[in-house]
């Protein structure tokens, strides 16, 4: 195989650091507090606290602060081993998480969590609903994050195939306030688009501990302009126009590039109350509401010109489609009671719920075929709701310890899961599409439905002997979704009800050979259920179709995975070899509608058996060569291939074109690192890169031009970061994402070189 040249260059700068980091021997009497300022007693993970058996790879509200540019929630992991936030601008309500076995447009083969709130829309397993919802959860309250890789906890649904994330929050422990500011400037040339993209965003936050009393509350509110998240495209140039860009669409085929779309312009606010009393020593409740903004609005861009010289839309719809005005108010709360008595047992409830309370957004249906931009667009339109979507979830989970927290040998957790999900998506027809207040003329599409899971579970951790320790767990699962609805102007369709059941064992085995060495040994299996959109949505997005089916069997995957952990003098070394095993994979293809059409539809079906199969090696080291100065890197192989295909991958593949192939949206090669240097308290300096291999949409690889819109080329981005601590209040942060300025496609046009400021004052 070619080995690509970025992913060996990293793994060479592991190869190489690690023998010099071995070579390093500590003065006596040295601590690793002493080598590096940065290393200071943290609080324990999500997996630590709660016994959970994957491999998980953390970042702390100190690293964040250190070595990123942080504008977004989903910034905070962008440098984690195998894991990639589809992030397309600041503020993007659909930035979906791509793990080490599952790429983009799977974003229900994940969960995300924020201190034991579901963000993750379990509504949808795509890039636009699914995406799970970052704005619940301001950057400035972020304390850590934990990213847990595999379904091997029984704690979590078989949505965990992937990975969990979970977000933890800050709770303070006296009076504590923050106010800051940042600010980002991104410089975007591309085709006929050359601008200057702003960004201002700013956060509050003030808590306190009185007695048995702790209150938290956030709020933050960014204004951002993004650069054209797509272009719009056609297959020749308008007749009596001149301009635009001439180019191919990922199949090859002519895709003239006549305007830019996706101008996005978003408003978000968010705020957070938090509220914990502890009503005995052991034993809190607590209630976390949140309120999430976003009014938006989206423009477009032409590059053709008339006869006479003037801008024109040249009557393409497409740059209607790109143009909306969009507001959005939803709500979270959560209510929890937890024990912990440090003795034989101690338990947990938590109820969630999460609202999308109003959700509109407005189009038009047709452009000018004359000048632009006045008359613009026809004020026929149509508006998608939302409102009344959303989730519900309870868990309740106990641990039982027979001789004690500190003593146990044999530790045994178990709980009950419900989680419920609604999915309401009518689009109506509307006269006036820039008028909120116009009744609409019909409904042009419509998918509703919902589902329901249930679920028992219990996982025993067995420490049997000396460096031996077994972890054994189950879960069972019932599904059930119900009410799909599908309208498509006079034809309406009633779904039938689905149920299944699924039963998921695991196991764990850790050894620890000795205070260096430690390997662990996993197998789980898992269950992924539809979502209400893969049985019931139908919906237009732009040019593209979306068909639903109702038929669709669960993801039903066996994983396994070898973890060799080699601890290293004030770091460490880890290799991962994984596979997963799935039959019944549920993957979405795009066809034309109609043969030689630029109109698209998506349509789901179960792919009999894929594989995917692969390596991970993380290092981390502090004092690398000169005291302060830290690596962190990570290289990723995959190699993901369809084993049967009882169908077609396409309307026009062969019967067997898609076996052997790569599986879409997965690149077969990922690489991240941060190198930070601390020269003393106040100073960190961080150099960071992300790498992907290009991937494929297609079952039978047919997208053989990536490098163009909507294809996903291979990328790399290096970014630079300054963190300055000038006094006990005052933080100051400056830096630069992309700062190559590498222009690169990730289905849209990805952000450019962007310089970001950060000014934080401590009460």
């Amino acid at each position: 195989m070619t080995f690509p040249t970025r992913p060996l260059l990293l793994l060479s700068a592991c190869a190489l650091v690690g023998p010099v980091l071995r070579a390093q021997t500590a003065p006596p009497g040295a601590s690793v507090q002493k080598l590096s300022p940065l290393v200071v007693q943290e609080a324990p993970s999500v997996a630590e606290k709660f016994l959970l058996p994957q491999v998980t790879e953390s970042v702390t509200a100190t690293r964040i602060e250190d070595t990123i540019n942080l504008l977004d929630p989903e910034d905070a992991v962008k440098y984690l081993p195998s894991v990639f936030l589809r992030k397309r601008n600041n503020g993007d309500t659909q930035a979906i998480m791509a793990t080490r076995t599952w790429g983009v447009s799977s974003s229900a083969r994940s969960l995300v969590y924020a201190d034991g709130v579901l963000l993750t829309a379990l509504i949808a397993n795509n890039n636009s609903l699914g995406g799970p919802r970052w704005g619940l959860v301001a950057p400035a309250e972020i304390e850590r994050v934990d990213l847990m890789y595999g379904p091997y906890a029984a704690a979590y649904a078989g949505n965990s195939m992937g990975a969990v994330m979970e977000i933890t929050t800050r709770l303070p422990e006296k009076f504590e306030a923050t106010l800051q500011h940042t600010a980002a400037f991104q410089t975007f040339s591309q085709y006929g688009t050359d601008d200057t993209y702003r960004t201002s965003q700013t956060a509050a936050t003030v808590g306190h501990r009185a007695g048995k009393f702790s209150v938290w509350v956030s709020a933050n509110y960014q204004d951002s302009h993004s650069q054209p998240l797509g272009y719009v495209t056609n297959a020749t140039f308008p007749t009596g126009t001149t301009g635009g860009f001439a180019a191919s669409n990922k199949l090859g085929a002519p895709a003239q590039v006549v305007g830019a779309s996706g101008l996005l312009h978003t408003r978000m606010t968010n705020a957070k109350f938090k509220a914990a009393y502890d009503l005995t020593p052991a034993l809190r409740a607590a209630y976390t509401i949140g309120l999430w903004r976003n009014d938006a609005d989206s423009a477009v861009s032409t590059y053709l010109t008339n006869a006479a010289g003037q801008p024109t839309y040249g009557g393409l719809a497409a740059f209607a489609s790109g143009t909306n005005d969009t507001l959005q108010e939803h709500s979270s709360h959560s209510l929890s009671l937890r024990s912990d008595t440090r003795g034989a047992f101690d338990f947990e409830a938590i109820a969630t719920l999460y609202r999308m309370d109003r959700d509109r957004v407005s189009t038009p249906t047709t452009a000018s075929a004359t000048a632009a931009p006045s008359p613009s667009f026809g004020a026929a339109g149509r508006f998608a709701i939302l409102g009344g979507t959303g989730w519900s979830t309870l868990d309740l989970k106990g641990t039982w310890r027979p001789g004690g927290k500190n003593s146990s040998t044999h530790i045994v957790t178990f709980g009950a899961h419900q989680n419920r999900n609604k999915l309401y998506n009518p689009t109506f027809n509307t006269a006036d599409w820039r008028n909120p207040d116009a009744p609409s003329t019909g409904v042009a599409t419509e998918g509703d439905g919902k589902t329901r899971t249930q679920a028992l579970w219990a996982q025993e951790v067995w420490t049997f002997a000396r460096g031996l320790k077994l972890t054994v767990g189950a879960r069972y699962e019932a599904f059930r979704a119900s009410d799909g609805l599908n309208v498509n102007g006079a034809t309406t369709v009633r779904q039938p009800t689905v149920t299944d059941h699924g039963f998921s064992p695991k196991a764990v085995l850790a050894y620890t050979l000795s205070s260096d060495w430690l390997v662990t040994a996993s197998v789980g299996q898992a269950y992924r259920f539809a979502t209400a959109a893969e049985l019931y949505q139908l919906v237009s997005t732009g040019t593209t179709f979306t068909s639903p089916n109702p038929n669709l069997k669960p993801d039903d995957v066996l994983a396994t995975e070898l973890k060799i952990q080699r601890n290293l003098p004030a770091g460490r070394i880890r290799l991962s070899l994984f596979q997963d095993d799935i039959h019944d994979a549920i993957i979405a293809q795009f066809n034309p509608l109609l043969p030689g059409s630029t109109q698209l539809f998506s349509f789901l079906s179960n792919v009999n058996h894929v594989r995917s199969r692969g390596a991970e090696l993380v290092l981390e080291q502090n004092n690398v060569l000169v005291r302060g100065l830290e690596f962190t890197g990570s290289l990723t192989y995959l190699d993901a291939k369809t084993l049967a295909l009882s169908g077609r991958a396409s309307a026009t593949a062969p019967a067997s074109a898609a076996i052997g192939k790569k599986l879409p949206n997965i690149p077969d090669w990922r690489a991240a690192f941060v190198l930070t240097y601390r020269p003393d308290q106040r100073w960190a300096f961080s150099v960071a890169g992300r790498y992907s291999d290009k991937l494929w949409t297609t079952l039978d690889n047919t997208d053989v031009n990536p490098n163009t819109y909507q294809g996903f080329a291979a990328w790399f981005v290096a970014d630079v970061h300054a963190n300055l601590r000038f006094s006990p209040r005052w933080n100051a942060g400056l830096g630069v994402d992309n700062f190559l300025n590498r222009k690169y496609f990730i289905f849209h046009p990805f952000p450019q070189r962007t310089t970001v400021l950060n000014l934080k004052y401590n009460f």
